[in-house]
């Protein structure tokens, strides 16, 4: 039989064994988690902007303001017309949400041949053709409204207003028959309140880069030319109204994102119970 006195040294040495054997364990490391990142809802950004396209002119109006001699002197345009344009923009925006965003562009609006003829009838009948461009630089601030997106196809709508820079250039009258008038105009250049309407869907082709085809319809202004004459006779002046046209766009969008998002520090996971 075993008395107490032979297992108490046997348990003692069997404790101490257990507390040296688990001393050389190694101590449990505490687990991080990997950075959270937040994504931040709706970002906003700059852009940058280039498109080109055609502007198909409606026809303006064209009106005759006769020097005073000239007055009743039974001068009417039989016919004119305005060609159309190439449109070269570029521009800066910013979009504030996913929804709104807004820019500012610069374009330049090609020479448009624009030609006239019209008829004096009195005592004796001749006519006056009427040849020469008009050329402009238009500034726009637009607003767009974004209506959703599917399969990276954005449809939009928008307007703007600015200021358009327009010169009628080398305006010149080929008078017709022994009594027509025959004279150039002086190249003004005159500055008028435009405004723009837009619709147009975009393609994501990357998170930053977009194209988009849009059609706008933009009025800017007019432009008057004085006629003074080659021979004896009162300069006329005439004025290309309403200039308006029906613009396609092809443009491209460049967006310069924010930070992703906030990194959130890792918690650590502790070992302690």
């Amino acid at each position: 039989m075993f008395s107490v006195k032979t297992l108490l040294p046997a348990a003692v040495a069997a404790m101490v064994s257990t507390a040296a054997f688990g001393a050389d364990l190694p101590m449990p490391q505490p687990v991080y988690q990997q950075p959270v990142v937040a994504e931040p809802c709706c970002a906003s950004a700059w852009y940058l902007r280039g498109e080109v396209g055609v502007g198909i002119m409606n026809r303006a109006n064209l009106i005759y303001e006769p020097a005073p001699a000239n007055i009743g002197n039974g001068f009417q345009f039989q016919h004119w017309s305005i060609d159309d344009t190439a449109i070269f923009g570029v521009g800066v925006g910013y979009e504030f949400n996913n929804w709104f965003r807004a820019d500012v562009t610069g374009e330049y609006r090609t020479k448009a041949a624009v030609n006239a003829f019209g008829v004096t009838i009195g005592p004796t009948t001749f006519g006056d053709a009427y040849t020469g461009s008009i050329r402009s630089v238009v500034v726009l601030a637009n607003g767009y409204i974004d209506l959703g997106t599917w399969n990276c196809l954005t449809p939009f709508v928008g307007a703007g207003v600015g200021v358009a820079f327009n010169q009628l250039a080398d305006f010149v009258d080929t008078g017709f028959a022994a009594s027509g008038g025959a004279g150039i105009g002086t190249n003004p250049t005159e500055t008028h309140l435009a405004w723009a309407l837009h619709a147009g869907i975009s393609y994501a082709v990357t998170q930053n880069f977009t194209v988009e085809l849009a059609y706008r319809y933009l009025n800017y202004g007019s432009i008057t030319d004085t006629v003074h004459c080659l021979a004896s006779c009162s300069a006329d002046s005439f004025k290309w109204d309403n200039l308006s046209s029906n613009d396609l766009m092809l443009g491209v969008r460049w967006r310069f994102p924010p930070a992703t998002g906030i990194v959130v520090p890792p918690p650590a996971i502790s070992t302690r119970g």
